[in-house]
């Protein structure tokens, strides 16, 4: 470029950032649309070159705008897709760290938090805070400095879009790579995070919690309670993530309390699954709950059934949890199918590993019923009549000297 095309090129930006300057909301948004229009995808070299290599005093006019402006929503979605192109921008990490001086992640931030946000600015903001996260450490460590993972949890968790909930777990996923000073806040908050209410978020969370939980040595004792109660979602999918993260689970210290926990859940309280209320929206919430307790029942013996396939050991600790009569239990509740049927296949793994527990088990449910069960375990639940279901209800079968294969009785 001649130098009297350099003085041209200056000469049309100085006009430019003059008019920005003078110029209202209107004209500026004007502005902000033709440089969108223009700019997006370009290098950061393209842009030197469009702004005769002072670019950042544009950046800065924008973002020092963004930042007084954003409360209000005033063309907040534009000034963030412009930033983007600025961020995005390949081959230089200038404009990043330009942005990050000027308070750039505090007010992304911000937005998140802010009430009034809309849900496309905060898909946005996360947009462009992943774009600082995937930059490098000291980026993810900038955000996570900033209270950027609670913020962003709450903003998870809170969203109805499937578009912010990605993009926010996209950033968590990405946090939690390569930033080992904040792996243990990103564990935490993602643990405190499998409570929230949205099924799309609960799945996202599991997700990556089995990520981070393969990096870390111990397992905190809080992630147990609120798996477990997963286990009662509706959502396959949930379910599905929930019982994957209870395997993984099977090699860390939490292990007994797991355990234990799973076994109770096969024999539900009177309290949770009957109401003695009599409204219609009693008996509603009763049907709803007792509903959330069978699934629970049924996830819990699949769990069960998983755990012991994959490892010997655990179903030997199993055995000396009591989960034989607790599983003969579940295989009567014959309001539930599914609980009877995912009790049966558990029932049946450890019957045909341990063959000692036969003899009890058959005493139990009669030679016919056995026989059946035997046979197809999965169809078990259609053979067994009132009266059968009662004796398993109140089974008090005991399992004892199986641990090491010997004799049992019942």
């Amino acid at each position: 470029m001649s130098t009297q095309q350099e003085a041209a090129n200056i000469g049309k930006v100085l006009n430019f950032l003059r008019e920005w300057d003078r110029g209202d909301r209107t004209v500026r948004s004007r502005m902000l649309n033709t440089f969108v229009t223009q700019n997006t995808g370009k290098t950061f070299y393209e842009l030197e070159c469009e702004f005769a290599q002072v670019s950042s005093l544009f950046l800065a006019r924008l973002t020092t705008w963004m930042r007084l402006t954003y409360m209000f929503g005033t063309f907040l979605g534009l000034q963030l897709r412009a930033v983007r192109i600025f961020l995005s921008a390949s081959s230089h990490d200038q404009y990043l760290m330009e942005f990050l001086e000027d308070g750039g992640v505090l007010t992304l931030l911000d937005i998140l938090s802010h009430t009034q946000s809309k849900e496309e600015d905060k898909a946005e903001a996360l947009h462009l805070l992943l774009t600082v996260s995937n930059a490098g450490r000291k980026y993810k460590e900038i955000i996570c400095e900033s209270h950027g993972v609670k913020v962003i949890a709450e903003c998870l968790a809170d969203s109805n879009t499937e578009e912010t909930q990605e993009t926010a777990w996209a950033l968590l996923e990405s946090l939690s790579h390569g930033n080992p000073k904040y792996q243990t806040q990103i564990y935490k908050s993602l643990i405190a995070l499998m409570t929230c209410s949205s099924p799309k978020a609960q799945q996202l969370v599991l997700h990556t919690l089995r990520t981070v939980q393969s990096k870390t040595k111990t397992a905190h004792h809080s992630i147990v309670e609120p798996l477990l109660n997963m286990l009662r979602s509706l959502h396959l999918e949930v379910q599905d993530a929930a019982i994957n993260l209870i395997l993984d689970l099977k090699c860390y210290d939490v292990r007994p309390v797991l355990l234990s926990g799973l076994v109770a859940l096969l024999r539900p309280t009177k309290e949770e699954t009957n109401s003695h209320q009599f409204t219609e929206e009693a008996e509603m919430i009763k049907v709803t709950g007792s509903l959330a307790v069978f699934v629970q029942q049924a996830a819990a013996a699949k769990a069960i059934r998983l755990l012991g396939e994959k490892d010997q050991q655990l179903s030997h600790e199993l055995l000396s949890l009591g989960v034989i009569q607790c599983l003969l239990h579940s295989v009567a509740n014959r309001e539930h199918t599914d609980a009877q049927i995912q009790a049966s296949l558990a029932l049946e793994h450890f019957v045909r590993s341990f063959p000692a527990i036969e003899e009890p088990v058959q005493r139990v449910m009669g030679s016919a019923l056995f026989a059946a069960f035997m046979h197809k375990a999965e169809t078990l639940y259609m053979n067994l009549d009132e009266t059968q279901a009662e004796i398993l209800l109140n089974n008090k079968v005991n399992i004892t000297g199986v641990l090491d294969g010997e004799n049992c009785d019942g």
